[in-house]
């Protein structure tokens, strides 16, 4: 059957330097995919948030609007509306705002619960 999910349906999660929006998952819609909406407040601009990688699945990020700052352990590369980020699966990476707009992004991930198999860099503790 075919889900439409409104955006105020989204289940929002309050993490540390960005608001995340659980649109798509295992646990909201029984999907098999995970698809969030990240927002990056332009106040955090001079925050790196501490890497993570996903260690079981690649992430694709599509930058929806705003500028940011990807880090990754091959160095640092700007993106802005219209790019994709294509982050391999154990590549740790970080985005943050490097404009003065919110840095909004739409990030998919191949399972449906993306927090199995995310680490951050300072330990194994899964993101939310």
């Amino acid at each position: 059957m075919t889900h439409v999910v409104r955006s105020s349906d989204a289940l929002r999660l309050d993490l540390p330097g960005r608001t995340s929006y659980e649109i798509v998952s295992a646990a909201r819609n029984d999907a098999t995919v995970t698809l969030r909406k990240v927002e990056i407040p332009p106040a955090q601009s001079h925050v790196l948030r501490s890497q993570h990688r996903h260690t079981r699945f690649e992430e694709c990020i599509y930058v929806l609007s705003g500028r940011g700052m990807t880090t990754t352990a091959d160095g640092e590369v700007e993106v802005g509306a219209g790019d994709t980020i294509l982050v391999p699966r154990e590549e740790f990476h970080a985005t943050r705002n490097i404009g003065t707009e919110p840095l909004v992004l739409l990030c998919f991930f191949p399972v449906g619960d993306m927090r199995v198999g995310t680490e951050e860099a300072a330990g194994a503790r899964p993101a939310a």
